[in-house]
């Protein structure tokens, strides 16, 4: 059963990933320590550089694109160890690596649809590999629950 902390700082981390302008995928993160937030980040392109994820290609796009994860750890301009990150998507890879060097201690995601898995499943299966080596929890948030209004 979640908690309504839980249930809160994922419903955070959805609400900061609408920020984002990517007209396709919108990610958000959320970083938390004994329940209180620490950072906030979603995805999009860097300050300073033209926001033009609609007419880039998707390879431009993925070039220029700051993760939500990666956002989150640069504005937190503090030391992360023993944090927590709530997340709408499964970290890539990429992401993972900067989590664990950070020393957050915990990925909080919910349980990954089925087509996202069909797109990202091995991507995913590295990240999870990578946690587990390093000894990151990592807590799959049913998908029920989070629907839930209770």
């Amino acid at each position: 059963m979640l908690t309504k902390w839980a249930k809160r700082f994922y419903q955070m981390s959805e609400l900061v990933g609408s920020w984002s302008k990517d007209p396709s995928t919108q990610v958000g993160a959320v970083i938390t320590k004994r329940n209180r937030i620490v950072s906030v980040g979603f995805n999009g392109y860097p300050h300073g550089i033209t926001d033009s994820a609609e007419t880039d290609e998707r390879d431009m796009k993925y070039l220029k694109t700051l993760h939500a994860e990666e956002n989150a750890i640069l504005f937190a301009k503090r030391d992360l160890d023993g944090c927590e990150i709530w997340v709408t998507h499964f970290p890539c890879p990429n992401c993972a690596a900067k989590i664990i060097q950070t020393g957050i201690s915990a990925v909080h995601c919910p349980e990954q649809e089925p087509d996202f898995l069909s797109r990202w499943g091995d991507k995913i299966k590295v990240s999870e590999d990578m946690f587990n080596q390093a000894g990151v929890t990592i807590d799959w948030l049913p998908l029920k629950e989070l629907k839930s209004d209770d």
